[in-house]
């Protein structure tokens, strides 16, 4: 494993029991996300992306396999450390923003770095992610692009070691969401924070450092990209 890999996942599957049947949604994946890297995990519907992310977050554990996170396996982890490693290390934006409706922007980033050991300032967050002046306003007050701008803003202000994103473009509408995606970028850029975002969509892919493809839970192409496109080039 290399020194500068932040998670390394090996032969990790996941299967579920319905009733008689057991579903497999993941296949022994495996593949290692370096720090700083912004990757995207591409694929369908049932893939096995979703799981996946849910599995490198902790929110769940894998079948078999082990998921490494700065060398330790956090699949054996105790609940009680998975939380704290999801409190900590990870920050989460997902396609339908899960903002407090009852409390402002500032109130909705304020909250996650209660949990947080390191947060970041929050109105210089807010400033980062183009809400300045609007840090008052309520949820219902808000486009939908400024609302996952505050989840955004959430999911940074913690001072995670990675973000993940799962279709955090998913319900927005095209020019929203290439001004989402761009933020994303300027974010790791600028902060060399380590992003991971899972998507069905092909183009978005053109951005990442990396492409990790899924198929029916496996990974089938590892790609590296050379020349990561900014989101206002890419071809769509």
């Amino acid at each position: 494993m290399s020194g500068s890999s932040l998670f390394l996942l090996d032969n990790v599957s996941k299967e579920y029991k319905m009733g008689e049947v057991t579903v497999k949604a993941l296949n022994s994946v495996s593949f290692d996300v370096v720090k700083g890297e912004l990757v995207v995990v591409l694929g369908h519907s049932g893939s096995g992306k979703s799981t996946l992310l849910n599995i490198m977050g902790g929110m769940d554990r894998p079948s078999s396999g082990s998921v490494y996170f700065n060398n330790i396996d956090i699949s054996k982890y105790s609940d009680k450390e998975l939380t704290l490693f999801r409190r900590k290390k990870i920050g989460f934006v997902f396609q339908f923003y899960n903002l407090m409706p009852n409390l402002t922007a500032r109130e909705n980033v304020e909250l996650a770095t209660e949990i947080s050991q390191s947060p970041l300032n929050i109105d210089e967050v807010l400033k980062q992610v183009g809400l300045a002046g609007r840090e008052r306003h309520f949820p219902s007050q808000m486009s939908g692009g400024e609302q996952q701008r505050v989840a955004i803003a959430r999911a940074v202000a913690k001072n995670p070691e990675v973000l993940l994103c799962d279709e955090p473009t998913g319900a927005l509408d095209f020019a929203t969401g290439i001004k989402v995606l761009e933020l994303l970028r300027e974010i790791n850029i600028k902060t060399s924070k380590t992003i991971i975002i899972i998507t069905h969509s092909q183009p978005i892919a053109q951005m990442a450092d990396r492409i990790i493809k899924m198929k029916s839970g496996e990974v089938i192409e590892l790609i590296k990209n050379d020349n990561p496109l900014s989101p206002e080039n890419i071809m769509w």
